[in-house]
């Protein structure tokens, strides 16, 4: 549980925690106000409190209490907010596909047409454009509401991954998607509302959005490198490539005939840019086609045993 300024909130998620959770691990993230005394003052014998030295942003919260709770024999570990916004009611339809195969699943708050009422259109919108931008860097094309931080994930996928290079800020949610992609771990989405209060963010749009921006763009090319380059030369990435290279000499040669041709180019000069042109377009689909039916998006990993 990642906790920045909840000191109001932070008692009310330990005290409604379930009793089948055997762990609950809190990292203060150099909170300047009570946090972690709030926490404490709770006496749930269950409890782990962190506090950082120094603020590490969202991710860096998350992934240090990843660690402590593999540490503690862990075998899912499930990240909920400090701000009370994540009902723990929900848990166990977010701990069932995990059981039952499931690397990872996370909750999804768009599951129905009532769930943007009351959100304003802006926040529609960006919601529906981060989501695509996710789904193409990630490859998991059937999720959906990338930045909701309600998952669970089991403990020996979080031993695959590289932890110490997953983005640790307001980011982490979609580099953790793209790792966990590399590692072609099945996910799924989950339905879970989402309980809003009187929380006020602390998120710079100004800040944010480049950031994405960057770590979509890199997260998608380092996906393509590793998955279907390095591991197993698939032809996704050979289609990528020479979807790219054709489209590249498509422009190429109709910028040329363009300039020798002093306005009245002749058919077949046109051809020669736009076969190369429309062939670069057509293999850039086919690729993008093999990558989403290539999704991870079925249990595959063993069911884990009763009682856990």
């Amino acid at each position: 549980m990642p906790a920045y300024k909840e000191e109001r909130h932070i008692a009310q998620v330990i005290e409604t925690m379930p009793d089948f959770v055997d762990h609950i691990v809190i990292v203060d993230d150099c909170s300047p106000d009570q946090t972690s005394a709030a926490a404490e003052a709770t006496g749930d014998p269950r409890l782990r409190l962190i506090r950082h030295e120094a603020n590490q942003g969202v991710g860096g919260a998350i992934l240090t209490a990843h660690r402590a709770a593999l540490e503690l024999g862990s075998e899912i570990n499930v990240v909920m907010a400090g701000d009370a916004q994540m009902d723990p009611d929900f848990l166990p339809q977010l701990l069932d596909p995990v059981v039952d195969g499931y690397g990872f699943a996370k909750a999804n708050r768009f599951f129905s047409g009532e769930s943007f009422a009351g959100m304003p259109g802006y926040r529609i919108f960006g919601n529906i454009v981060l989501s695509f931008m996710t789904k193409f860097a990630s490859g998991y094309w059937h999720i959906f509401d990338p930045q909701n931080g309600y998952t669970a994930i089991r403990a020996e996928v979080l031993r695959r991954l590289p932890l110490n290079k997953i983005a640790v800020s307001y980011s982490f949610e979609n580099d953790l998607l793209i790792n966990l992609n590399i590692l072609d771990v099945p996910i799924t989405d989950v339905p879970i509302p989402a309980v809003y209060g009187n929380e006020v963010s602390s998120i710079k749009l100004s800040r944010v959005i480049p950031e994405l921006l960057s770590l979509l763009f890199g997260g998608y090319w380092r996906r393509v490198w590793w998955k279907y380059m390095v591991w197993s030369f698939s032809p996704v990435a050979l289609l990528l490539l020479a979807g790219l290279a054709l489209i590249v000499l498509g422009v190429a040669v109709g910028l040329w005939v363009l300039a020798n041709s002093i306005g009245s180019p002749t058919a077949g000069s046109v051809m020669l840019a736009v076969v190369p042109f429309v062939l670069g377009v057509q293999m850039l689909l086919v690729s993008l086609q093999l990558d989403i039916q290539g999704s991870p998006n079925v249990a595959t990993m063993h069911k884990l045993g009763d009682g856990h």
